[in-house]
């Protein structure tokens, strides 16, 4: 790189006897994908400007909310990519199908919250929950916990209830029943 002055160790380096996760693995470009075929078929890789491979142990986790199969299919992911990472495959559904589990990661995310920004604890209340479980989720996780920082930081009680949850469109009939209806 320009006036380069000293070593920079890359994240493959770093990562040396360890695990390195790479996320949205499916939006990567082709030439970036036979590199990264490369380094995995040989465990090396060049440093910028250097001219001779380095080594490494590491372990590669990859995570994409795309269907690689379709990609591999369509000519957008290289196949021989594909099978090298498709080792061990562990699928997860989208947190709208996950029922409740939206309201166990929501109190993680409060607990933490509130630790973070110093707040009291906080709980649901019976509509609020309603309101989580009934919301799609495009956002996934992501927005969920962008949902409850903006909750945690803004509410005024100890009980947080629809109205905390007021970014959320498309829900306010739940919002409008009374606790004990829901």
């Amino acid at each position: 790189f320009t006036d380069a002055r000293q070593q920079k160790r890359g994240l493959f380096e770093l990562a040396d006897e360890g695990t390195l996760f790479l996320d949205e693995i499916g939006e990567m470009q082709p030439a970036l994908q036979a590199k990264l075929l490369r380094f995995l078929e040989e465990k090396a890789f060049r440093r910028v400007g250097g001219s001779s491979d380095l080594h490494v142990d590491v372990r590669v986790i990859t995570a994409t909310n795309q269907d690689l199969e379709a990609r591999v299919r369509d000519g957008r992911f290289r196949s021989d990519l594909y099978y090298r990472l498709n080792v061990l495959r562990v699928e997860m559904p989208p947190l709208r199908d996950r029922g409740r589990d939206v309201l166990l990661l929501a109190r993680h995310f409060i607990a933490t919250y509130c630790r973070e920004f110093r707040r009291p604890p906080r709980t649901l209340d019976k509509a609020a929950e309603a309101v989580l479980l009934q919301y799609h989720w495009p956002g996934n996780v992501r927005e969920l916990r962008n949902v409850i920082e903006r909750a945690t930081l803004l509410a005024e009680g100890d009980r947080l209830g629809p109205v905390d949850f007021d970014a959320l469109h498309g829900v306010t009939s739940v919002a409008a029943a009374p606790a004990d209806q829901i």
